[in-house]
């Protein structure tokens, strides 16, 4: 069993589990998930948010930057033209602590440490043998890695320029 069928299959807390019923955003994960296997370098965030991994699937990202439609994320949006701007979107796996989501279908809430404990095996396994990125305060408490400014809340400055002393760029 691969890791999206075990993510397809775990309790994280009370959060919701995005891929549990959907096979397409079961799909779009493992995809994303072979396409980045060789990324030596992983940005984790906290948790899969309510405009973003809840609808499409993919840390970090939001529906509208998979098909054109549906609701924009606006951390999404920052990350994804960072990483271009850096010329490594192609290189950086993307990922988060709890990557199910806390909260309702329209907020955000932080994952309880209970949810934290839970989903760890999913963050151990994907982490390995790269280079983490911490983004964000939750990320930080949890991993030993850098640190970078979550790019939410008008934190973009701030992520753009740790992300580009942290990566080279």
């Amino acid at each position: 069993m691969d890791i999206v069928d075990r993510l397809a299959r775990a309790r994280v807390g009370a959060t919701h589990n995005q891929y549990a019923r959907s096979s397409v955003r079961r799909d779009r994960l493992r995809g994303y998930l072979e396409a980045r296997a060789s990324a030596e370098i992983i940005l984790v965030g906290e948790a899969a948010g309510y405009r973003g991994a809840r609808i499409s699937g993919v840390p970090f990202t939001s529906e509208r930057q998979l098909t054109g439609a549906g609701p924009a994320e606006a951390s999404a949006t920052i990350v994804h033209r960072v990483l271009e701007e850096l010329g490594a979107e192609d290189a950086v796996l993307l990922w988060n602590v709890v990557p199910t989501h806390p909260g309702t279908r329209g907020s955000n809430r932080r994952p309880t440490s209970a949810e934290v404990r839970l989903a760890r095996p999913f963050l151990d396994e994907l982490t390995r043998g790269r280079q983490v990125v911490a983004v964000g305060r939750l990320a930080a408490s949890v991993l030993d890695a850098p640190y970078v400014r979550h790019p939410s809340h008008g934190g973009a400055v701030d992520f753009a320029a740790g992300l580009r002393r942290i990566l080279g760029g």
